[in-house]
């Protein structure tokens, strides 16, 4: 009795011992959403970032589920997906429809033909008079000013030309911008009155024969700056560089280099001193080749030792490109003067001031309205030039959740640059499932990548994302091409097994 009890136990354990052992054996299969999840974090796990930070938001716009995310909350620097708060908060504050006006007016009285007074150019923070809205032609607007005065029987200003630039405050670089930014143009001085972008397009052309010196131009045509050439031609096809210096504080600018006899014309936008009065000498420059004779000189009005007579006549207005046109010039080649522009517009706008704590006052709230704790971040500029910017990717997503839910989405959609079509990610995502698909703001400074924006996957589905890296010592190219992979996995993705 006892053997065949025994018997049947030990049937009974094995029996049971093989159900439990094929049930460990058997494994759900994983669902859509969770092996792209894997996918996501092998990415974000390559050994090559083990010394770095990654920050990571993925999120649906669908129902909200949050695809992956990765030290989410810690603040970074963003480079310049500043500008997507700039501009976010840009759009919001003032609408698409928003046009900076620009005027010039007269403080004298026009007798015989002269006006007996000063011409003023009053600033208001636009960045668009330049040739980029009217195919290059860049003094276009000052020659149209020329053509009014004329139309008002003006040959003669017996007076100044004062450029007022007190729309906004007189800081001129963002603090935290690093020392020797002078000469480039992604760092042009900004101000309440601009320029061609605050810059000389400075051509190079080599000379006619080998050890003569290269002929140096610019656009515009002007006296304000002065080039002193240090270069020199060297035989077809030898080894050539150019490089541009101006000195700190002027105008002049130093061009140095060896440039073959054989090498194609050289192109450089150099940033200049002084905006305000670069304008301003500029548009004396045009009015006398106009034939209007100026008695006086170009001032910056903060140069003169008291301040001018109060306008009386109104000479000429210049209308800006709306603002969801001047978006897709700061968010598509990141322009960054653009940005710092709109950045204290806003300011101006709310508070009468162009500066950045205006500016940061006039934003918060907004911030705040999508769900932002406005004191667990730093914006400190507009463009992200800035090291000190600080911004953590829930920020990123809180204010693309806030943008796609809000009465603006499509001009601010429209502003970002498209995966492999134009703007900063024109070379990126190329045929893949992304390109044409993914719009999304990139950002770059020393030590930091970033891309963040939209993509649709294979269903349809919009997901939002914010991928940031942080103090890599690596190629950029290996951060960029972690971020390639993420979007192209997220628009190939479908949830139908």
């Amino acid at each position: 009795m006892r053997k065949c009890f025994s018997a049947m136990l030990l049937t009974a354990l094995v029996l049971l011992a093989g159900c439990v052992g094929s049930q460990q054996t058997v494994t759900p299969a994983k669902t859509p959403i969770a092996k792209l999840r894997d996918s996501i974090a092998a990415r974000f796990e390559d050994s090559a970032f083990s010394n770095a930070h990654w920050g990571v938001v993925i999120q649906s716009l669908k129902n909200g589920e949050i695809i992956y995310a990765r030290n989410e909350n810690k603040c970074f620097m963003p480079a310049s997906n500043m500008k997507l708060f700039t501009t976010s908060a840009g759009l919001t504050a003032l609408t698409p429809s928003f046009r900076y006006t620009t005027s010039l007016d007269a403080n004298g009285s026009i007798v015989n033909g002269i006006l007996q007074g000063d011409l003023i150019l009053r600033g208001s923070g636009d960045p668009t008079i330049s040739g980029r809205y009217n195919g290059g032609k860049v003094t276009e607007t000052f020659e149209q000013w020329a053509d009014s005065l004329k139309a008002l029987g003006i040959k003669e200003i017996n007076g100044n030309l004062i450029g007022d630039d007190n729309c906004f405050d007189d800081e001129y670089y963002g603090d935290g911008w690093e020392a020797g930014y002078e000469t480039d143009s992604y760092a042009a001085q900004f101000g309440g009155i601009v320029f061609n972008d605050n810059c000389v397009d400075v051509t190079v052309t080599a000379g006619d024969s080998v050890g003569r010196k290269p002929v140096i131009s610019c656009v515009p045509n002007t006296g304000y700056v002065t080039f002193i050439n240090e270069t020199v031609t060297t035989a077809a096809d030898s080894n050539y560089y150019v490089s541009f210096l101006r000195e700190r504080g002027t105008n002049r600018i130093h061009v140095r280099g060896k440039f073959p006899i054989n090498s194609k014309t050289w192109k450089e936008s150099i940033a200049i001193d002084n905006p305000t009065l670069f304008a301003v000498t500029v548009l004396k420059e045009v009015l006398e080749q106009k034939g209007i004779r100026i008695t006086g000189t170009a001032f910056d009005i903060d140069e003169l030792p008291q301040a001018p007579a109060v306008a009386t006549t109104h000479i000429a207005t210049y209308v800006s490109p709306a603002l969801d046109q001047i978006l897709k010039t700061i968010n598509k080649p990141s322009h960054n003067l653009y940005a710092e522009q709109l950045f204290r517009t806003t300011g101006l706008q709310k508070f009468g001031i162009g500066s950045a704590r205006a500016a940061l006052n006039a934003e918060n709230p907004i911030f705040a309205s999508w769900g932002m704790d406005t004191t667990k971040m730093k914006v400190i500029d507009g463009c992200g030039l800035s090291r000190l910017d600080l911004i953590s990717p829930s920020n990123v997503i809180a204010l693309l959740k806030g943008m796609h839910d809000g009465p603006f989405f499509t001009p601010f959609y429209e502003s970002l640059p498209i995966a492999g079509v134009d703007g900063s990610i024109r070379n990126r995502m190329k045929g893949t499932k992304a390109e044409n698909n993914v719009h999304a703001k990139t950002g770059s400074i020393g030590y930091v990548r970033a891309l963040s924006g939209y993509v649709t996957s294979a269903d349809g589905e919009m997901f939002m994302f914010s991928m940031i890296a942080n103090n890599y010592t690596v190629s950029t190219l290996r951060a960029e091409r972690i971020q390639n992979d993420v979007c192209v996995m997220l628009a190939g993705f479908s949830r139908i097994q």
